[in-house]
């Protein structure tokens, strides 16, 4: 009798191999904030990512972070960036308008001319539209005569030059002339969003899995008594600096989009244009860049949140309370008033990421204490309970990584450092 062939045999000819199907790269969307000369630390984070094999699938950017990373979107090196980093002078940027401010005075246009950002821009980004980038580009800038947030990149806005979007994302008000992106005035991005990471999640309507923000700016401002005597720079760039803070918390605290790995190297200690601290600012990049990659993989895998994230204990002083009432305003998910007027936090512990807790340091009385509970947990990553507040996740709920040194209680580094106005 011939046997017969089953429908589970092998069928004749040579045996194939079984399909393998690969898994698509998830695509990361790099947001660099802007922060001054601060932004030196983006070339750290940059070098960081090169090494680990991580390729963006978009760059966004506000003023520094604008520039670098279109700089990056266009090919450039770290290296290279680095090395113009380190040579950089301050007759490199800055340039006195001494006739406009002569002639002109309160109508001149900026205290410096645009000559040397522009020059410094077209150094180190190359020449094209949004559409020549090898790497998709986001720039962030303000339209200043409409008043409206103006991101080129997106659909629509991608026609114009890279280059005049750069130089518009960086000019400071007062400081650098606003200037013309296809016939718009604009202004430094930070003026609205200085880490503009809710547009560079939504891409213009193709979502990205997962965004890497670098913040650096003053998110970690520390106390200065003689902020008063130390000239108009300083007390503008502080001014701005509590602002654009101010602007930046609330798409954080309310964070709805992809999961997000949040970078936050400590320079808080350097000033926006503090010269000949580049190498100490990009090893910082590098630093905070390869600790927080350490929770990458848990992090996509997770449905949303900030990470990394660390259990806290939030206390009150009594003695210091007034009552006032300003931490139940600003964090109402997580303090309380009793009957008394004295505030008390609503849970024993918290489970925070870096963006988280920016209340505490608004307390007229400093009443408000924030602590780490325990050691660092394994970087292993867990999405918060659906329907629960982030600020209020149990801390069982989402295993922690290490918090910022101002929370963590660790060494805040060095005092900040003076703004000193550009010399002429």
């Amino acid at each position: 009798m011939t046997p017969t062939r089953t429908h589970d045999a092998d069928p004749p000819g040579p045996r194939r191999a079984p399909r393998v199907v690969a898994r698509a790269a998830p695509r990361i969307a790099l947001v660099l904030g802007g922060g001054g000369l601060k932004g030196f630390a983006h070339i750290g984070v940059l070098r960081a990512l090169r090494e680990r094999g991580i390729r963006p699938a978009l760059v966004a950017g506000s003023s520094i972070g604008a520039l670098l990373g279109a700089a990056h979107a266009g090919g450039v090196e770290d290296e290279e960036m680095a090395f113009r980093a380190l040579t950089l002078r301050r007759k490199d940027l800055f340039r006195m308008n001494h006739y406009g401010v002569l002639v002109d005075r309160m109508r001149a246009a900026s205290l410096y001319l645009p000559e040397p950002l522009r020059a410094l821009v077209e150094s180190v980004v190359p020449e094209g539209t949004f559409d020549d980038a090898p790497l998709p580009l986001l720039v962030n800038t303000v339209d200043v005569a409409h008043g409206t947030q103006v991101v080129w990149g997106l659909p629509g806005l991608r026609d114009v030059s890279v280059r005049d979007a750069v130089y518009a994302s960086c000019a400071l008000p007062g400081f650098f002339p606003p200037g013309r992106v296809d016939g718009r005035v604009c202004v430094d991005g930070g003026t609205i969003d200085n880490l503009p990471v809710s547009v560079a999640a939504r891409n213009g309507g193709a979502p990205v899995d997962a965004v890497v923000a670098v913040d650096v700016g003053n998110a970690d401002l520390t106390r200065d008594d003689t902020i008063h005597a130390q000239g108009f720079a300083s007390i503008f760039m502080r001014s701005a600096s509590i602002m654009m803070q101010a602007l930046q918390a609330p798409p954080l605290a309310h964070w709805e989009g992809p999961p997000m790995l949040l970078v936050r190297p400590r320079v808080n200690h350097v000033g926006w244009f503090t010269f000949g601290t580049a190498e100490a600012l990009i090893d910082e990049g590098y630093r905070a860049t390869v600790e927080a990659l350490r929770g990458l993989d848990a992090l996509l895998a997770a449905p949303g949140g900030i990470y990394p994230r660390r259990t806290v204990r939030v206390t009150v002083d009594p003695a210091r309370c007034t009552g006032c009432g300003l931490c139940v305003a600003l964090a109402p998910r997580v303090m309380a008033q009793r009957g008394d007027g004295l505030a008390y936090a609503v849970s024993h512990d918290f489970s925070w990421s870096a963006a988280d807790g920016g209340f505490a340091k608004s307390c007229p009385t400093q009443a408000i204490a924030v602590e780490a509970v325990g050691a660092a947990l394994p970087a292993t990553l867990a999405a918060a309970p659906a329907l629960v507040p982030p600020d209020i996740v149990p801390a069982a709920a989402t295993p922690a990584l290490p918090l910022p040194a101002a929370i963590a209680g660790e060494d805040e580094g060095p005092a900040p450092a003076r703004e000193v106005p550009p010399a002429a």
